[in-house]
């Protein structure tokens, strides 16, 4: 087995740090980010393109050609709550056509946020089939409400919406879609292993409420690396059993 994490999937709100802690990683060189992160040659699996994606022809098949929208409503959200989870089945996908045909080992980082209004992640994990879930290890990131709308504000730039680092929601629909997270409640029952699908995942939080991700320094790697460290350790744990 590689000394990285086969699949690391990262977790937040909107805005919280995953594109950022995704950056910061990227800028390493792959000997320190395997050495102090576990983490190897990455590979990102991310819904929002997906997503962005959907919105786009919507807007095309409207404005273009008449015809009625397939996935969005006009003020953008999705005609049926079941999108949400078929975001989650296409990474899935998207991660069998990369197994296939990779020629080496990676870590495959599957990012994406769920609102409770739209099932959460109790409701989202499931749809990453047994082949995932059973190499997987998960990293929360905490923040509160308020920070997600504090960063989702400071990030949007109007000029690039399609941007994974620039995009923003309205205040109004990601206090919608986002302002209750049932990750707490989904973790609820064991501190160290989600339970799903007959598979135990690992799962670490990295506290970000001081927004160490916004301008990288010495304090985010540090409680980077000790946060992956520790969830290093619960995975080889799991692995031993």
């Amino acid at each position: 087995m590689p000394p990285f994490f086969p699949i690391l999937i990262l977790n937040a709100r909107p805005g919280a740090g995953k594109s950022e802690v995704i950056h910061a990683l990227r800028s390493l060189s792959e000997t320190e980010r395997i050495q102090r992160f576990h983490v190897g040659p990455m590979h990102i699996l991310d819904d929002f393109p997906m997503l962005w994606t959907w919105f786009e022809e919507d807007e095309i098949l409207e404005r273009e050609f008449g015809r009625p929208r397939l996935h969005t409503t006009r003020d953008g959200y999705f005609i049926h709550e079941d999108m949400w989870h078929l975001l989650i089945r296409r990474l899935a996908l998207e991660y069998a056509k990369w197994r296939r045909d990779a020629e080496g080992e990676a870590t495959v980082i599957i990012e994406f946020s769920r609102g409770s209004q739209h099932g959460g992640y109790r409701a989202a994990y499931p749809h990453l089939g047994h082949e995932i879930l059973r190499q997987a290890a998960s990293l929360y990131i905490q923040v509160s409400f308020e920070e997600s709308l504090r960063k989702n504000r400071l990030r949007f730039n109007p000029e690039r919406p399609d941007s994974t680092l620039e995009h923003g929601l309205t205040d109004n629909k990601l206090r919608t879609l986002y302002e209750q997270d049932d990750w707490s409640e989904f973790t609820a029952g064991d501190p160290e292993y989600l339970h799903i699908e007959g598979a135990r995942l690992p799962y670490a939080v990295f506290d970000n409420e001081d927004d160490v991700t916004t301008h990288p320094g010495p304090e985010l790697f540090s409680r980077l690396e000790s946060t992956l460290d520790r969830l290093w350790t619960l995975r080889q744990q799991l692995e031993q059993i």
